[in-house]
């Protein structure tokens, strides 16, 4: 039985959270967006927005958080784990905001590899901030365009998931996990 580590991933508010939640009511193996737990911490911790005021910090403790699910995925009895974004998001986002990274950084997309890829694009109409979220809709499709661009550099293909009603797009997505 081959494992099959699927990641979802897209820029802020393009569906993936909500597609996540879906799969899990499916009875689907899910692992949920690593940044909202660091972010909900440090705001308990009185720091109000993690990412722009310590980004290096940030992404350390995201990038930490991914490589546990990803050693979790592999340990878990489902044939098809789902995961909130990878450890490729990590290095779109240092590139989003032009920020350097140590080479262990690099080393762990290397080192970590996933099955499938499904990117979800930026959709104007489902497009909301929250707490977590302080991106508006035009650096939401920016950092789509540096996920894209990380992805493919670490040798992935991304399959491009259509905007449609939720039901749809998981139907899209398991008819090409099962080719």
């Amino acid at each position: 039985m081959n494992k099959e580590i699927v990641v979802l991933i897209g820029g802020p508010s393009s569906g993936k959270t909500t597609l996540i939640e879906a799969l899990k009511e499916k009875g689907h193996t899910c692992y949920p967006e690593v940044s909202r737990e660091v972010i909900k911490e440090a705001q308990e911790q009185g720091i109000e927005q993690l990412f722009l005021e310590k980004p290096l910090l940030f992404s350390e403790l995201l990038l930490e958080g991914r490589k546990k699910q990803f050693h979790a995925a592999q340990n878990e009895a489902a044939r098809i784990v789902f995961l909130d974004r990878g450890i490729p998001d990590v290095l779109a986002y240092m590139h989003y905001i032009g920020d350097a990274y140590p080479s262990f950084f690099d080393q762990a997309c290397k080192d970590h590899k996933y099955t499938s890829i499904f990117v979800l694009p930026p959709w104007k109409e489902i497009y909301v901030s929250d707490a977590e979220r302080y991106e508006n809709y035009e650096q939401a499709v920016l950092i789509h365009e540096h996920l894209m661009e990380t992805y493919k550099n670490y040798g992935y293909s991304i399959t491009e998931v259509p905007k449609d009603s939720v039901e749809n797009r998981i139907d899209f997505i398991m008819k090409h996990l099962a080719k």
